[in-house]
């Protein structure tokens, strides 16, 4: 809009004059900008007029100074009203109480910001208008930020996912709807359509029955209606008309009828359509103050008009800005004006903007209006940081054929209660879905039912479904040849669904594909996105690539790439009981019984009678002893603590060592074995072989984009006979397939099984467009299905088969190799080597106490094989013997002293002859 043009219309007769102070007890100047023949218009000059009685009936607030509030009317025009807007800066106005609607407001905030003169209102609340862009306009009810999180805030409790905007294409309803979108995204909802209708109050009954027929074609049921209200009401007759405000429907409205139902007596004839609607409407808490006001507003309107929220909102307004001007005064401030020099050079024709001067002390106060903390009518009134109001609330009513009920509330403190929100301002907030609630709603037809919220589109038109046309396992879907009859694994689940479904589906079954191949499965599920198909069911896969494009519904089975490969089973024989064991793996571990056999015989023999005897004896011992170990049925006691450490050790070996052939045996004696070298999924990638898979399944994509195997290894199957055949003459090495697919396969051809584990996990489910309410409700009846057992019942009789025995091999049943125990045996042999050498060092160093070594140089080198001899009769002696030995000898030694120095000449050599030769003594004594 040209403000140059609309100045000129004002200034036109308009001279300079010169601005000054306002005398104490002079008059405070305050505009007003409202459409009076309005419903909020009437309510407000109303109460904007009680509120100037009432402070000035107090001299002392303004210090003696009057406070005159000058309406203009700006008839539903926002050329009128940015007049009234220039007309009011002309003269000493220090604040302006308006303008009703945003579009004024946008243009004003702009004057506002230049003149520094606050603009305040309670019924512009357009969220756009933002307090950084225009700081000067200042909003002083909840905008429609607040509104519009309500309304995404009931459309998420009840479970609704798409909803359609009717609202006049203004910047305030524009704006609002705008806002509305965002705050139901965070919910993961969305607004499918915006019907947009002319500004108030423009739009006729034609323009709307157009927008109306569109809606009523479309799939969503929830209606958002965000106009003013002589647009809103006329929506409303023609949806009567239209059979819109029947069963099925929901109604969600801003509080622009709530105005029309608290202010409107009696409601005008078009309100009677308006039964079973939710409205919201400000909350402002009981009080003693907004009581007295509601009986003293009979007489204030002479009974013309009732009192609603904005009624409080505009005499708050109005006290708020008087106790600013209060502070304001108290302060020191006086009222001026002073020309801008900056318009003193803008000139031409009949223009003088002289006139417009800036108000000096127009920013203090601002000031003093966002800091003014008050108890109104509305309750205790503040402004945030952010310059909102504190604790916007909204009551949600219910409209009905009798008047309305209260349902609820809503607070951008704790979201949805039954209780006052005020009552929880001093819990701790609690936003989580549990804690929210509302009371039963009478929705349009009288039902008290949650509405489902969508219908199928067009009006009870049959869905298009799309099934693939298969050639080859068509258990899973197939056509009745000579009919237009379905029928399939597939099929049955999706009947078995529906019928749970509260609603009836009406469906048509349109298979695709030319009937000679498999068709390709993508661009079946493409179809749904050019609407070609409403859906599409069969053995689909839910893979990446097409959650991108549809929804799917819950999976009703589940499914995942495999590998098939040929198999044989193995004869058996008289020696395969050796097969568990690689030779190596044998020869070791017999070793080793031998070993911990003579392991703990060295440690046992000079202190167990039961590893002692003659050497014949003590072999078949030592030979018993090791192998009996493998049952655990040793009957020789363990005496020392080194033999029972190396014994424990030992037997956990063998655990794990019977485990492993008991394990492996069975695998071998009932598992089949491949005929090829493919392993499982790993070996196959890594082998130059060709590998087989089914037309139309997504297993080709994914093996050469996912696990990058070239395309020309890849060979097309359209059957299971091409299958086997395939697998059978060496053309592939193997098949990727799905499971269920291969499941089938494997029930009729047990010489093929599968290799190693799944490579994927996905599921079949039945595809949707994106966002689609019926698939949602379709995965609750699969689960449905699946908890009362309906869905196994469909799939024993489509998908059950008698299996071969064997039709699984996770692996193939190699031999075990010793690296698989090397590390038990390392821990046994050192086990062993520790025990040894303790054992060793501590009978080495009781014979060296016992037997001590001769001094003698000569001596020594001649006896240095006697002594050898000596110890190892000392080490095969049982510790009592030469205990005894040792006592008997330290007699003589006494005996000897006594005998004087003669005795002492006895060649020291003789007596060691002598010992040696008791100990050869005692050695044959117990040989014998």
């Amino acid at each position: 809009m040209n403000l140059a043009w609309l100045l000129s219309f004002w200034i036109l007769c308009t001279s300079s004059f010169s601005q000054g102070a306002l005398s104490p007890g002079g008059t405070v100047n305050v505009g007003a900008i409202f459409t009076f023949s309005s419903i909020n218009g009437r309510v407000a000059k109303i109460a904007m007029e009680a509120a100037e009685d009432d402070i000035n009936s107090d001299p002392s607030l303004l210090g003696g100074r009057k406070l005159s509030i000058n309406m203009h009317d700006s008839n539903f025009s926002g050329f009128l009203g940015i007049i009234g807007a220039l007309q009011f800066l002309e003269t000493d106005t220090v604040a302006v109480i308006g303008p009703q609607t945003a579009v004024m407001a946008h243009v004003l905030s702009h004057l506002a910001n230049e003149l520094q003169v606050p603009f305040l209102s309670f019924t512009a609340l357009d969220p756009t208008l933002s307090p950084l862009q225009f700081p000067y306009f200042i909003q002083t009810a909840p905008n429609d930020l607040f509104q519009m999180t309500a309304i995404a805030d009931i459309v998420s409790y009840y479970g609704w996912s798409e909803v359609t905007a009717v609202f006049n294409d203004d910047d305030q309803n524009r704006n609002g709807i705008t806002v509305l979108g965002d705050k139901l995204a965070e919910r993961r909802c969305k607004i499918s359509y915006k019907a947009a209708l002319p500004p108030e109050p423009k739009a006729t009954r034609s323009d709307i029955q157009d927008e109306l027929a569109k809606i009523l074609g479309m799939e969503s049921r929830v209606i958002v209606l965000n106009t003013f209200s002589k647009t809103g009401l006329l929506v409303f007759d023609v949806a009567k008309a239209l059979g819109m405000m029947e069963n099925g429907f929901v109604w969600i409205v801003t509080s622009w009828l709530s105005t029309v139902i608290d202010s409107a007596s009696p409601l005008p004839t078009t309100a009677n359509s308006i039964q079973g609607v939710l409205a919201l409407r400000p909350h402002t808490p009981d009080s003693k103050r907004k009581r007295d006001f509601i009986s003293r507003w009979k007489q204030l309107s002479n009974g013309s008009i009732g009192l609603n929220p904005y009624g409080l909102y505009a005499y708050d307004t109005v006290w708020l800005l008087a106790r600013a001007l209060k502070s304001f005064f108290d302060q020191g401030n006086t009222i001026s004006f002073t020309n801008d020099s900056r318009l003193g050079g803008i000139g031409g024709g009949y223009l003088n903007l002289g006139a417009l001067s800036i108000f000096d002390g127009g920013s203090q106060l601002l000031k003093n209006i966002l800091q003014t903390s008050m108890t109104g009518l509305t309750g205790p009134f503040r402004f945030n940081p952010d310059r909102s109001i504190l604790h916007p609330s909204y009551d949600i009513i219910n409209v009905l054929e009798t008047g309305y009920q209260q349902v609820g509330y809503w607070s951008n403190y704790s979201g949805l209660s039954v209780v006052p929100p005020e009552t929880l301002y001093g819990k701790a907030a609690n936003r989580s879905s549990s804690s929210q609630h509302l009371q039963s709603v009478v929705w349009p037809g009288g039902t008290t039912a949650r509405p489902r919220g969508w219908v199928f589109p067009n009006n009870g038109k049959e869905l298009q479904i799309g099934i693939p046309n298969r050639v080859s396992y068509r258990d899973f879907v197939s056509k009745v040849n000579g009919t237009d009859m379905v029928q399939g694994y597939c099929i049955d689940v999706f009947l078995a669904a529906i019928k749970l479904l509260p609603y009836a589906v009406p469906h048509k079954f349109i298979p695709f594909g030319d009937g000679h191949k498999n068709p390709t499965y993508y661009d079946l599920v493409y179809k749904i996105t050019t609407r070609v198909f409403d859906a599409v069911i069969g053995d689909v896969a839910i893979v990446t690539n097409r959650t991108k494009i549809v929804d799917f519904t819950q999976p009703y089975i589940e499914s995942g790439l495999v590998v098939v490969a040929p198999v044989k089973k193995r004869n058996s024989n008289a020696w395969a009981f050796l097969r568990p064991f690689s030779p190596l793996m044998w020869a070791v571990t017999a070793m080793f019984f031998l070993i911990v056999g003579a392991v703990v015989w060295i440690l046992e023999h000079r202190i167990n009678d039961e590893f002692r005897g003659p050497p014949r004896k003590q072999l078949v011992t030592i030979l018993w002893f090791s192998f009996s170990t493998l049952f655990f049925s040793h009957r020789e006691n363990t005496v020392s603590t080194l033999g029972r450490l190396v014994l424990i050790i030992w037997l956990f070996v063998v655990l794990i060592i019977n485990s492993s052939y008991t394990a492996s045996l069975t695998s071998i004696l009932t598992v089949q074995q491949l005929s090829s070298t493919i392993k499982g999924i790993d070996s196959l990638i890594t082998s130059n072989a060709q590998i087989g898979f089914q037309v139309g399944s997504f297993a080709e994509n994914y093996l050469n984009e996912e696990l990058s195997i070239a395309k020309t290894r890849l060979v097309p199957l359209g059957s299971p006979e091409e299958y086997a055949d395939a697998l059978k003459n060496g053309t592939v090495a193997a098949v990727v397939d799905e499971r269920p697919y291969v499941d089938l396969f494997l029930s009729e051809h047990c010489e093929f099984s599968i290799i190693g584990q799944e490579f994927t996990r996905s599921g079949w489910g039945f595809a949707f467009p994106r966002d689609s309410p019926l698939a949602i409700d379709m995965s609750t009846a699969i689960l449905q299905l699946s908890e009362n057992g309906e869905l196994q019942n469909i799939h024993n009789k489509w998908l059950q088969r008698k299996l071969c025995s064997s039709q699984d091999i996770g692996s193939s049943a190699d031999q075990l190799q010793l690296q698989s125990f090397w590390g038990l045996f390392l821990i046994c042999g050192i086990a062993c080597l520790l025990a040894l050498l303790i054992y060793f060092c501590t009978t080495f160093r009781q014979f060296s106490r016992h037997f001590p070594e001769e001094s003698d140089s000569s001596v020594q080198s001649r006896s240095r094989s006697k002594r050898l001899q000596t110890f190892l009769s000392f080490a095969d002696d049982k510790v009592e013997q030469w205990k005894k030995s040792k006592s008997k000898r330290k007699r003589e030694d006494e005996l000897s002293n006594r005998s004087g120095e003669g005795s002492m000449s006895v060649n020291r050599s003789e007596r060691i002859q002598r010992d040696i030769s008791q100990e050869r003594e005692n050695g044959d004594t117990w040989l014998h």
